[in-house]
């Protein structure tokens, strides 16, 4: 990593680093998909995030944004920035009860990545929270 030295108006130096580019050919696709948005982060083998977007950072304001369409734009745009950074194949995990979650799949598929993996990780509740008193009418 190579870092530059920065001067602010009080002098201070400050370090900062400049991102490097690994060459990574196999990746963890994580796909949130809410009621409201549908969140994409691919990352290498660490965790560390590689690549993400949004269908909001697509494009999408407001109700069309929890479509499966919308998922399927910010699918391809976060692909075509994975494949610029060299990665090939990607298991998926898949996690929330939104629409996008099945259209994003088939953009990872259509966008010319190899999936190796499908992983619904999506929390459920073994007994939750305790129940609100009965209603007295």
């Amino acid at each position: 990593m190579t870092q530059k030295i920065k001067k602010t108006k009080n002098q201070a130096i400050t370090l900062k680093k400049k991102a490097v580019d690994k060459n990574i050919t196999y990746a963890r696709a994580y796909v949130t998909a809410t009621f409201n948005n549908t969140l994409i982060t691919i990352t290498d083998t660490n965790g560390s995030t590689v690549v993400w977007g949004s269908a909001g950072a697509s494009g999408f304001k407001g109700a069309r944004k929890s479509t499966p369409y919308a998922a399927t734009t910010a699918v391809e745009e976060v692909a075509r920035k994975a494949k610029e950074k060299g990665i090939s194949s990607i298991e998926v995990y898949v996690k929330g009860p939104g629409p996008g979650r099945d259209g994003a799949i088939r953009a990872f598929k259509a966008a010319g990545l190899n999936i190796t993996m499908i992983v619904d990780v999506t929390p459920i509740p073994h007994n939750g929270p305790r129940a609100s008193k009965r209603r007295r009418v």
